[in-house]
C-alpha cells in the first residue's frame, strides 16, 4: 500500500500570469507593488490560486524552463523601487535608463545590458552581510548557494560563455582551480549571493501577503535542468555526460501530431541509478526549496518520472530516441518526504501510458486537462468538461505553450466552430471565450486556471510560447491599463455561482 494519500486541492479558480508579465516601469515584471496589485485583483474576482511559471534565472532563449539553476531566483525580478526605498539606489540611477521598447513586450537584451549594472550599485551600498537575516539565508541555502554564486562569477569571468567552454581546470572543477577562482572572484561571488538574498526577501514578503488574503501560489518547475547550469557543472555525476562533460543523451518527446520530428529539448538526462545511490539528495533539496517558494508545485513533464524519452545528443531532431523506465515511486516518495505541507500537480499531458496513470492514481496527485485540446470535439473527447471522471483535476483553458483562446478561435472557420457554438450555447465567435471560461468554472475539476491573456480576450500576439522555437517567446506583459478591460463582476459571479470563491468553502 502507498504511504501517500489522495491530495485533493480546495475547489477554486486561479489565473496563470508569470512574474515576468506583471506591469513594471523597468522592462520586466518584478516582486514589487504590481505583484500586490495583481493579488488584490485575484481576491476581487474570487480566486484561490495564482499560477506562475518557473522563477529561475533565464539563459539563452529567455525560457524559464532553461535556467542557470534549479534552485536560484531570477535577479530580473528584484524590484528596483524597493531598493530605492532602502537607500541602495538613487531614483535618478534607474529612471533615466531605457528599459523597454514597449509596455507590453519584454526586451530581454536591453534588460540584460542594464540590470546587473544597477544591481551592483545596490550591492556596493548594502550592509546585508552583517545582518542576521542574510546569514540565516546563507545557512538555510548552503546546499546550492555558494556553488551557484561561484558558477555565475566564473561565467561572467569567461564573458558569459557556457561552462563547457571554460578553461579545462575549472570546467572539470579541479580543487586548485576552484580555490583560485573563489579567491579571485570573491567580490563577484558576494554579488550573486546578494541578488539571491534580495530576490528571496522580496518573494517572501509577497508570498506572505498573498497567503494572508487566502490565495495560494502554484509554482511550475521543469522536470529537467539546462546543460548550462550550476547543477550540471557541480553535480555532473548525476547526469549522462561523457568524459569531456558533454551530454550523451538529451531529453525531449517523440514525433506526434503536433511535430513531425518531435521535440528535442536538449536537457541532459539524469543518471537515475547514481541518483538512487545518493538517496536522491539533489531532488530532495530541490523540492525543499520549491516547497518554501510555492504552496503547490506543478511538476512539468511528470510522465518523465515514470518513463522518459532519451535522444542521442548527436541526433539533431527527436526522431531517434527511445523510451526508458524512470524511477517512478522511488522518486515520488522522496518528493513527498521533502515538501512538508506543500502539494503537487502532475503535468500528465502527452504520452500517458497505463503505468503513468497507475502511479498518479496510487500517489493521488491531481493531473491536468486542457480545454483547447477538446474544443473541436468529438463529444466524447476526454478534455471536454462533461467527460471529466474525477474532481481531483486542474483544468485549464490553455497553458503558456498553447494559443490564446481568441487566437485558437480565430484560426477556425465557421464549419470548425459549429460544434463549439452548439456545446457552449452561443451563436457568435466573439461570445465563445467567456462561454468557455464559464463552462470551465462549472466543471467538477477541483481547480480551474485561466491565462490572463484569455481573461483579456487577446489574440496570439499575446501568446507566451511557441514550443520548439527560439526567439520571440516569453515576451508578453500585462499593461496597467488592461485591468480596466477585465470583466471582474462576471468572473466574481462565476466564482460564486460555481462554489469556487473562498467564502463558499465549508
Amino acid at each position: 500500500m502507498s504511504n501517500l494519500i489522495k491530495q485533493e486541492l480546495h475547489r477554486g479558480a486561479g489565473v496563470l500570469l508569470p512574474i515576468s508579465a506583471l506591469p513594471a516601469p523597468y522592462g520586466i515584471g518584478t516582486l514589487g507593488d504590481e505583484g500586490y496589485r495583481f493579488v488584490d485583483f485575484l481576491k476581487r474576482i474570487g480566486c484561490r490560486y495564482w499560477q506562475v511559471l518557473p522563477v529561475g534565472p533565464t539563459s539563452f532563449g529567455d525560457s524559464p524552463y532553461q535556467s542557470f539553476s534549479a534552485f536560484a531566483g531570477n535577479p530580473y525580478f528584484i524590484d528596483l523601487d524597493y531598493l530605492v526605498k532602502e537607500n541602495l539606489l538613487k531614483p535618478e540611477e534607474i529612471t533615466h535608463l531605457k528599459w523597454q521598447k514597449s509596455e507590453d513586450c519584454i526586451d530581454y537584451a536591453g534588460i540584460y545590458q542594464l540590470r546587473f549594472t544597477v544591481l551592483k550599485k545596490a550591492f556596493q551600498r548594502s550592509n546585508h552581510e552583517i545582518t542576521k537575516e542574510f546569514n540565516t539565508y546563507c545557512k538555510d541555502n548552503s546546499y546550492w548557494l555558494k556553488d551557484y554564486s561561484l558558477y555565475m562569477a566564473v561565467k561572467s569571468h569567461f564573458n558569459n560563455r557556457e561552462w563547457l567552454l571554460w578553461d579545462e581546470d575549472i570546467r572539470y572543477r579541479k580543487q586548485e582551480a576552484l580555490d583560485r577562482y573563489t579567491k579571485l572572484l570573491a567580490e563577484d561571488i558576494r554579488f550573486w549571493e546578494f541578488c539571491q538574498f534580495k530576490f528571496r526577501e522580496q518573494w517572501d514578503r509577497l508570498k506572505t501577503y498573498t497567503n494572508n488574503i487566502g490565495i495560494q501560489i502554484i509554482g511550475d518547475i521543469p522536470l529537467y535542468v539546462a546543460t548550462d547550469s550550476s547543477d550540471v557543472w557541480v553535480h555532473g555525476d548525476l547526469f549522462e555526460l561523457d568524459e569531456r562533460k558533454n551530454p550523451i543523451n538529451v531529453a525531449g518527446v517523440p514525433p506526434d501530431a503536433f511535430s513531425e520530428t518531435g521535440q528535442r529539448w536538449g536537457n541532459p538526462i539524469y543518471r537515475w541509478d547514481i541518483m538512487e545511490k545518493k538517496n536522491y539528495t539533489w531532488w530532495s533539496e530541490r523540492m525543499k526549496i520549491s516547497a518554501s517558494l510555492y504552496d503547490i508545485i506543478r511538476i512539468d513533464h511528470f510522465i518523465g518520472v515514470v518513463n522518459y524519452y532519451s535522444i542521442p545528443a548527436t541526433c539533431p531532431t527527436a526522431e531517434e530516441g527511445s523510451w526508458i523506465k524512470g524511477p517512478g515511486k522511488k522518486l515520488t516518495d522522496v518528493i513527498k518526504s521533502s515538501i512538508g505541507n506543500a502539494k503537487i500537480i502532475a503535468e500528465d499531458l502527452g504520452n500517458i501510458t497505463e503505468n503513468v496513470k497507475a502511479l498518479i492514481r496510487e500517489i493521488g496527485y491531481p493531473g491536468m486537462k486542457i480545454l483547447e485540446f477538446g474544443l473541436e470535439g468529438p463529444a466524447d473527447h476526454e478534455y471536454l468538461p462533461h467527460n471529466f471522471k474525477d474532481t481531483n483535476l486542474v483544468a485549464y483553458t490553455g497553458t503558456h505553450d498553447n494559443e490564446t483562446l481568441v487566437g485558437f478561435l480565430n484560426n477556425k472557420n465557421e464549419e470548425e466552430l459549429k460544434f463549439m457554438y452548439q456545446y457552449f450555447n452561443v451563436s457568435k465567435r466573439e461570445e465563445l471565450p467567456y462561454a468557455i471560461i464559464r463552462v470551465l468554472y462549472s466543471s467538477i475539476a477541483d481547480v480551474v486556471i485561466v491565462q490572463m491573456q484569455d481573461l483579456l480576450m487577446l489574440d496570439n500576439d499575446a501568446r507566451m510560447n511557441y514550443p520548439s522555437t527560439i526567439g520571440g517567446n516569453w515576451q508578453w506583459r500585462l499593461k496597467k491599463s488592461q485591468y480596466g478591460e477585465l470583466k471582474e463582476e462576471l468572473l466574481s459571479e462565476y466564482a460564486e455561482l460555481f462554489a469556487r470563491a473562498p467564502k463558499m468553502q465549508k
